[in-house]
């Protein structure tokens, strides 16, 4: 299915909202010691704003490896953002999967605090990127 610039521009923003609206819920997970959920939506902050972006890029996939592979060779081997936000994009990836798949997983409120740290820096330099108007 193709989508007009109109629909694409729709999706971003709800995608883009969607993922700042994480933030909040993250706060109030770490608030009461919900470590896990919060890595949880640590990652899937961060993979609404990455599926933002790629939709501005008119690519669109349901797979979560596939869209961090599309990040990592589009947008960072492209050098259009540091190399740290697909080292915690990754980080952010692992540790959801092994927080939701590992019961025998636990995360450290201190290890939770930083990843939050890196999810809103995340956020921020793909959100850049996301209001930087097209080129060409």
């Amino acid at each position: 299915m193709t989508l007009t610039a109109k629909e694409r521009e729709i999706l971003i923003e709800n995608y883009l909202q969607k993922g700042i609206e994480t933030i909040d819920k993250v706060e109030f997970l770490l608030q009461n010691n919900e470590l896990s959920l919060a890595i949880n939506r640590i990652y899937y902050g961060i993979f609404y704003t990455i599926s933002a972006l790629a939709i501005k890029h008119k690519f669109s996939t349901s797979k979560h490896n596939q869209l961090i592979g599309w990040f990592d060779r589009n947008i960072v081997k492209e050098k259009l953002v540091d190399k740290k936000i697909s080292k915690i994009i990754h980080k952010a990836f692992k540790d959801r999967k092994a927080g939701d798949y590992n019961v025998l997983s636990k995360f450290s409120k201190e290890e939770v605090e930083q990843s939050f740290v890196d999810m809103k820096i995340a956020i921020n330099e793909v959100k850049k990127l996301i209001d930087k108007p097209n080129e060409g």
